[in-house]
């Protein structure tokens, strides 16, 4: 009660505070389809009729475009200055590797940079300048910065551009450098294939690879994170039920080691298709199943009881066993966060290892107390 009367007393904070918020609301809505392409220097070509699109709801990407001849398109991308640079990418397939793309950055002392590169591969080396009209002709670019929103406007001459569109924008606070103008790895992007007719865009992460993906995580988990576990329980407490514990042991084993390598095969295949840099999650993965292989082979190779060497076998399938459950469980929360799968995940996941322990826990107390 006591601000509201604060207020009343005094018209000029409360005029301050509707000032405030208006500008707050245009700098919130100056990036829209809803406002006119003001800008501060004329474009050298006609915008008046290019159709406008948000592609990139969460990043506030406004795309527009227009055919301003039989075989030239003229585009405007616009897009809340992140410190660091914009991408607009016309790709063959959908992917990174093999698009050519117009970036736009600020400089911290204002200077502005349009340049057009060639994405020959996933490295900052293999993203070069590239001079050749042979792979997307651009002409009348140029860059503007209004009211911190960059504005990239540019000519293609083409029949018909690609409908494969990529977008993108670089980590904050790191420009390229204005020696070589190398590009770093981008923050995040989004690829859509847009309908020039119908100005109709839908996600080209098609679902076949969002299954897959899915498929990959829950199989490793299941295989290698949890049965594994389950499984090597099994032969330490059950020991008195015998020979259930064994075959009990030997088909738990035995489903997580071939859901863990229908995992991987998954992991390798979406790898390949996405062209997503994950050499440390591949290698912990390679190494997982490295030690599965070895677990199998120790198997059909044990010695008997008897044997004097069994001794010695038996601290290798322990120790084996033991560092394949630590790695596969490194390597599950290293995938989640890599799949950005959310915290749910990571709590579902952290919640069965808690179980697996307080179970652990207190059947080697129980053990102990027999002894």
């Amino acid at each position: 009660m006591g601000s509201m009367a604060s207020l009343k007393d005094n018209p000029f904070l409360l005029i301050l505070i509707l000032c405030s918020f208006i500008l707050y609301a245009h700098s919130q809505s100056s990036n829209s389809c809803d406002s006119p392409l003001n800008l501060v220097n004329p474009l050298p070509f006609d915008t008046s009729s290019l159709q406008c699109l948000l592609v990139w709801p969460a990043q506030s990407f406004v795309l527009r475009y227009g055919q301003a001849s039989p075989n030239v398109w003229s585009f405007v991308l616009s897009a809340p200055n992140p410190n660091s640079y914009v991408a607009m990418g016309f790709s063959p397939d959908g992917q990174m590797v093999g698009s050519s793309a117009v970036v736009g950055w600020v400089e911290a002392d204002g200077t502005l940079n349009i340049k057009r590169y060639y994405l020959g591969g996933q490295s900052s080396d293999a993203v070069t300048l590239d001079s050749s009209d042979s792979r997307l002709k651009i002409s009348n670019s140029s860059i503007q910065l209004v009211q911190n929103q960059i504005y990239m406007a540019f000519q293609v001459t083409s029949d018909k551009p690609t409908t494969n569109l990529l977008y993108s924008f670089g980590p904050r606070g790191r420009l390229p450098a204005s020696s070589s103008y190398t590009l770093v790895e981008h923050q995040e992007r989004i690829s859509l294939a847009l309908d020039y007719t119908t100005g109709q865009f839908v996600s080209t992460q098609k679902t076949a690879e969002a299954s897959l993906r899915r498929s990959h995580g829950i199989l490793n988990m299941l295989g290698w994170g949890i049965l594994l576990p389950i499984g090597v329980m099994v032969a330490r407490y059950m020991r008195q039920w015998d020979p259930i514990w064994f075959y009990s042991h030997v088909a738990i084993q035995s489903c997580g080691f071939v859901l863990g390598v229908i995992g991987v095969i998954c992991g390798f295949v979406l790898q390949n298709r996405l062209k997503t840099p994950v050499k440390r999650h591949k290698g912990i993965g390679v190494f997982i199943l490295v030690l599965g292989c070895l677990q199998v082979i120790a198997f059909l190779a044990r010695p008997d009881k008897t044997s004097k060497v069994r001794k010695y076998w038996n601290w290798y399938h322990f120790i084996v066993g033991r560092v394949l459950i630590f790695a596969a469980a490194v390597n599950v929360f290293y995938g989640i966060h890599l799949g950005k799968a959310g915290a749910g995940w990571n709590a579902g996941f952290a919640s069965v290892l808690v179980l697996f322990f307080i179970i652990t826990l207190i059947l080697e107390l129980r053990a102990c107390m027999r002894k």
